[in-house]
Formats: C-alpha cells, structure tokens, sequence
C-alpha cells in the first residue's frame, strides 16, 4: 500500500485508501501471539481477538472516511489528508505506542521461556529462540526510529523483518509440543511423556506445594541413584519430564528439589554432571585416544558449542586450557 500511494498510483486503486491507516495496529499484536504460541500454550480466541480491538475502534474512527466516494478519497489525499490530519495523527501515535509496548511484552515472554527451558532441558541449542529475541529487538528498533524515519527506509526495514521472521520461524522446531520418542538414540528407554497440558493447569498448584525437608531429601537421593545407576546426564536429550517420569513424582515437584538442594535450575545441574564425567573420561589414559570433541559427545554434550560454553562457566577455563594444565593430549 504504501508502494501505491507513494507512487501516485493510488489514484487506480481508490477503494484501497484509508485502509493503510489502521492497518499496522495488527502488526504488533500479531507478533506478540506468535511469540506466546512458542513460549507458552495457546489462549482461548476471544482473549486473543481482545488484542485486536485498538485496530477495531481505528477502523470505526476512520469510517467516515472509506464511506467517501473515490473522487472525495482522492481529494483528501491530494490535500494532504485535509480535515483528517488530528485523526490520523492519533492513530499513528496510537500505533506507535501499541508496538513498543507489544515488544517489550513479547520480550518479557522471551525472557521467561529462556528460565523455563534451563528448568525443564539439559540443552538450550535450537529451543533458546534467541532469533526471535533478535528479531523482537529490531523490531523495536524500527518503531523507535519511525518517530524520526521517513516511510520509504522503516518500510524497507519492515520488508526485511518479515523475511527474516519467515525464515527463521520455518525452521524452528517445536519445543514443548512435539512428543518425545520412543527411545532415546543412545538406546535409554523413555516412557510416555506427561500430558503438557496437564502439567500447565497444574503449575500454580504444585509450583505453591511445600515440601518437608525429609521429602526433599528422600527424592533428591532416589535422584541420585537414578542418576547414578543409569547415568542418564548421558543422555543427549534428557528433560525433566523424563527423569521425572522415571522417579515416579511431578516435573514440579522434581524441579523444586532440584532447585532447593542442588541450588542449581535443571540445565545446570545436568551440565555440572557431564563435565565431571568429562572429566573423569579424559584423566583416563586409554581415553585419550579419543578426540576431545568424541569424548564430550559420550558425555552427553550434543555440539561442540554447547560442550565448550558449559564447560567454561562451571570450571572457568576452557577444555584447551584445562587439558593444557593437567599436560593432557588427546589426538586431533
């Protein structure tokens, strides 16, 4: 639309004028659903259509307007918007609001989902959705310069978001809606994942339960063996539903002994494991024949990015420098 009105060709096109005016307050919350369909489970429709109503009264505001006849139309715009100009200022004000409020909102939802996943998975890679915070913070990049911009560079820029953003969103797998499989390709047997919608409507309720000290500590050491046992922290793919499930209690429950006695989210806890395994690997002399980045696959690692970055923030040096140390050396 604004190709055609910046182009004088809006004259071909009259029934369309008027219409780009509201348009952009669907913009915002458009991406705010999208980034709580990610991050959390979907909402009913009619909390969902209550986004939309800014958009609605503009529409009705600006009714007058489209009931015009073409010439009428294309007299306004040729004056440049006469008589309308408070109207659609408030509306671009309006609009302008709306989007650095829905993405400093869509942010916060981002915020949370990266908490929840260090709670609830021992891998962050390709869940994280730290292209869509990327893309939420350019976003608001561009309705802060639209105070300043003229229209043919922020719609340049908008062009540009929306094929990132269809790009990127392609590509994201599913996080907390895919069903888990089977079994796991290192040959751990998994049973049926809890139903996640059972475990949403129950949060509140289990995130609020207190537990009695000989409770935490009678399932932090049913943790332990299970862990111990069936070395589990190897598994490339664990979750907390999974060594939940395992132990017989709620992924809530398991959370909060998690974070009480280890003092430590589910991600971190889990990580601390394999670098302690990795370590105990590589202090092995028939070990090192390996490569550093096999030894940390059999560690539970699932890319040589996750393994370097966790080993460093728990040991506060990187492998290379670790191994330097220890005057370990494993084969290229």
């Amino acid at each position: 639309m604004f190709g055609i009105i910046s182009s004088q060709e809006y004259i071909q096109f009259p029934y369309f004028l008027g219409l780009e005016i509201p348009m952009p307050l669907v913009h915002s919350p458009f991406l705010y659903l999208y980034v709580t369909a990610f991050t959390t489970h979907p909402a009913r429709i009619t909390h969902k259509l209550l986004h939309f109503i800014p958009f609605a009264l503009a529409l009705l505001s600006i009714l007058p307007f489209l009931l015009l006849s073409f010439d009428d139309k294309i007299l306004v715009y040729r004056n440049g918007g006469e008589s309308y100009q408070i109207l659609t200022f408030t509306i671009f004000t309006v609009t302008l609001l709306s989007g650095v409020v829905y993405c400093f909102l869509s942010l916060r939802f981002l915020y949370m989902h990266k908490k929840s996943i260090r709670d609830n998975f021992s891998y962050t890679e390709k869940i994280n959705l730290q292209w869509l915070f990327n893309l939420v913070i350019g976003l608001l990049c561009i309705w802060v310069i639209a105070f300043f911009t003229p229209d043919k560079y922020i719609f340049s820029f908008v062009v540009l978001y929306v094929l990132f953003i269809g790009y990127f969103g392609i590509k994201q797998v599913g996080i907390f809606t895919n069903p888990l499989p089977a079994t796991d390709p290192s040959g751990f047997e998994l049973e049926e994942p809890f139903d996640e919608i059972e475990v949403s409507a129950e949060n509140s309720k289990y995130e609020k339960s207190f537990l009695t000290d000989d409770q935490l500590e009678s399932i932090h050491s049913k943790l332990e063996q299970l862990i111990s046992q069936e070395k589990l922290h190897l598994v490339p793919g664990l979750n907390l539903s999974m060594v939940a499930k395992q132990l017989n209690v709620h992924p809530n429950i398991l959370s909060q002994v998690i974070n009480r006695v280890e003092q430590k989210n589910f991600f971190d806890y889990i990580n601390n494991l394999r670098v302690k395994e990795f370590k105990e690997k590589v202090a092995k002399a028939e070990n090192q024949k390996y490569t550093l980045l096999s030894l940390a696959y059999e560690c539970g690692f699932n890319s040589k990015t996750s393994f370097n970055r966790n080993f460093k923030n728990i040991t506060g040096q990187s492998p290379s420098e670790y191994l330097k140390n220890l005057q370990i050396k494993l084969i290229e």
